[in-house]
């Protein structure tokens, strides 16, 4: 994991108050290092030339029908003859498939443990929440800024659907790996108990448990799922269980 900073200078006011609430610290010239920093796009995390800033507009497209009941994440998650479902996102990021999820009208619980990217994300929803295009979508998700195995070991509901995108090693090495999640990837260490999370989602008694993997790593925890669905270049297992 990466020491992150801020880089001062575009909003001098919100760049202090971010400082605070994080405990990053403050420069005026970040050279290389990995930094947050404000832009006109929102927050960004930057480090050398490669940088990313969240935005769900870019969703757009996917998000209009037919296109959205064919992504896969929706296929997987949908559990046939009920609606209004509730879905908890274990390892949220920067919440691309729970925005997805979100508006094919689930309800959306996001956990993300990592300060910093869950600042970008919640800067990323922020904006979102002022385009009406994408203002009810928001409306449906909520971000919990802490780790997300305690949070399922004493949830005080049952989710119908718990979402799991876990980054592990070997995510780390693959080509797939787009430049701007590396950057992530310098923030979040990768998850080195693939038992303890899975463990956790079993015992939060979902309806199901969804999984997000590189297409071919194997199973998570080494179980084998109720069916998957394969991409190019991820794939989607879901476990079911037996009452649904």
């Amino acid at each position: 994991m990466q020491d992150c900073v801020i880089c001062g200078g575009f909003c001098p006011s919100k760049e202090s108050e971010l400082s605070q609430r994080l405990g990053l610290r403050l420069v005026n010239d970040a050279g290389d290092r990995l930094h947050l920093c404000y832009t006109d796009k929102g927050l960004t995390l930057r480090c050398g030339q490669n940088c990313m800033t969240g935005d769900f507009a870019d969703l757009k497209k996917r998000l209009k029908q037919p296109n959205l009941q064919s992504e896969m994440i929706v296929k997987a998650s949908k559990i046939k003859g009920s609606d209004n479902l509730r879905l908890l996102d274990a390892t949220a990021g920067m919440g691309t498939d729970s925005f997805l999820l979100a508006a094919a009208g689930f309800t959306v619980d996001m956990y993300e443990y990592d300060a910093v990217i869950a600042e970008l994300l919640t800067d990323a929803l922020s904006r979102a929440a002022l385009d009406p295009d994408l203002t009810a979508i928001v409306g449906r998700i909520t971000v919990h800024r802490n780790d997300s195995i305690k949070a399922m070991l004493s949830l005080d509901y049952r989710p119908d659907v718990i979402l799991l995108d876990p980054m592990f090693p070997e995510r780390q090495k693959s080509a797939l790996v787009k430049k701007k999640f590396q950057l992530l990837q310098q923030l979040e260490c990768p998850c080195t108990d693939e038992n303890e999370l899975l463990t956790a989602a079993i015992g939060a008694k979902p309806r199901r448990i969804v999984i997000k993997r590189p297409l071919k790593a194997p199973y998570l925890a080494e179980k084998k799922p109720s069916f998957s669905l394969l991409g190019k270049a991820i794939r989607y297992d879901a476990i079911v269980f037996a009452d649904n």
